[in-house]
């Protein structure tokens, strides 16, 4: 999986949007870099029902969100905001973030 694209601010608790895209190619946009009490979190996409409350629309395990609050402080620290794109890949039951070459535009 790879962050696509991240965009940083500060809109209140939120530091950074992001979207997610996984190496079968399906991008999950929506996700937030959160600043809470313990440090940043990712929060995953969600959308505001009838009742007014924030409902997630995405679903992770345990290990996912793992990878993904990884990924989300490596880019965000990374001082070129995001550039080039990381992704986590797992060889040999080991997990290292990776930069990911460019592909050519043709």
């Amino acid at each position: 999986m790879k962050i696509s694209r991240m965009n940083k601010g500060s809109w209140g608790k939120v530091r950074a949007f992001f979207d997610l895209t996984t190496s079968e190619g399906l991008t999950l946009k929506g996700f937030k870099l959160v600043e809470g009490i313990s440090g940043l979190f990712v929060g995953f996409p969600s959308a505001k029902g009838s009742d007014g409350e924030y409902n997630d629309t995405v679903w992770a395990d345990k290990e996912v969100k793992e990878e993904v609050n990884a990924l989300a402080h490596q880019v965000y620290n990374d001082p070129t905001n995001g550039e080039p794109v990381l992704e986590v890949v797992e060889k040999d039951n080991k997990k290292t973030v990776v930069e990911v070459e460019e592909e050519p535009p043709f």
